[in-house]
């Protein structure tokens, strides 16, 4: 075989190596059509196959906010170590990276934590009036003393000094960014088979008195991971009749605040009606387990 027809086999491999599947969605059903590079779509050196994508799609939907089904069965260093590098590559503002992440084992310091959260829990229980304070008091919304480890992700407003790029002008920037270090964390920690749960009702001071955070560094986050006995199908909050998930069609607007459309006059509303069921393709739970 002479080299140019070697050099073109490989190009033929490469080629093949690189042909992806897109979506097409007629009506409620999502087909597959094969496409030799996906320039018309993004550059095809960049393209994810599939399977890539399906991934993606399935951790995003199959996402919750875990507080009563924690496993004690411990997280090995090296799941962990990828769980805290995936949400250390967030986007950051000026490249700022503003988040630390303290990493909780201790029970002493979990049931400082804890007894944070009693004192705040209360108090909000207080805000709801009759049958919805009872549908509150009855919702589990921790589970910091079941889950083996816990994790406070915080943000140093004062790395990069205080003239940060991308952040002149909105200063609430770095905030978000350690915000998308979470999201990031609780990503990674579904494709690991590791529950999070988001512990949001604690006062900030009494996180830092527990922690022995600066007064100059931020709680954003703090987080009860650890493998659980199975994820529900439905959000805990949607399960308990507390809130359902609004369609995103009501949440679109063109152009301008409040502007929508309708099917008939915008075809990006069309699809995401026809679109509405897509994540149910991806989801994975317990048949057994409480709706």
């Amino acid at each position: 075989m002479t080299l140019s027809q070697k050099t073109g086999l490989r190009e033929t491999k490469r080629r093949l190596d690189r042909r992806v599947l897109y979506f097409s969605i007629k009506g409620n059903t999502l087909e597959n059509k094969p496409v030799e590079n996906c320039a018309d779509l993004v550059n095809q050196d960049f393209c994810f196959t599939q399977e890539e994508r399906d991934a993606l799609y399935k951790t995003i939907f199959n996402r919750r906010d875990v507080r009563g089904q924690f496993k004690p069965d411990a997280i090995p260093d090296e799941v962990l170590a990828r769980v805290l590098q995936a949400a250390h590559h967030a986007p950051s503002v000026g490249f700022m990276q503003p988040w630390n992440f303290i990493v909780i084992r201790s029970k002493e310091t979990k049931l400082r934590v804890h007894q944070g959260f009693v004192e705040a829990n209360e108090e909000a229980a207080k805000l709801f009036k009759a049958e919805r304070q009872e549908t509150y008091r009855n919702l589990k919304l921790e589970g910091i003393k079941e889950s083996p480890i816990n994790i406070c992700i915080t943000c140093d407003r004062n790395r990069c000094g205080p003239h940060v790029l991308g952040r002149t002008h909105i200063k609430t920037t770095d905030l978000y960014s350690s915000v998308c270090a979470v999201q990031n964390l609780w990503l990674a920690a579904r494709a690991e088979g590791l529950g999070v749960g988001w512990v949001s009702i604690i006062k900030q001071q009494a996180l830092k008195d527990a922690l022995n955070i600066p007064d100059d560094i931020v709680p954003i986050a703090y987080l009860c991971v650890g493998y659980v006995s199975h994820f529900n199908k439905k959000p805990d909050l949607e399960n308990a009749g507390w809130r359902k998930r609004l369609p995103l069609e009501d949440l679109v607007f063109f152009d301008q605040w409040n502007e929508q459309r309708n099917a008939e006059e915008d075809s990006l509303i069309k699809q995401i009606e026809l679109d509405a069921d897509f994540s149910e393709q991806f989801m994975q739970y317990d048949e057994n387990a409480l709706e």
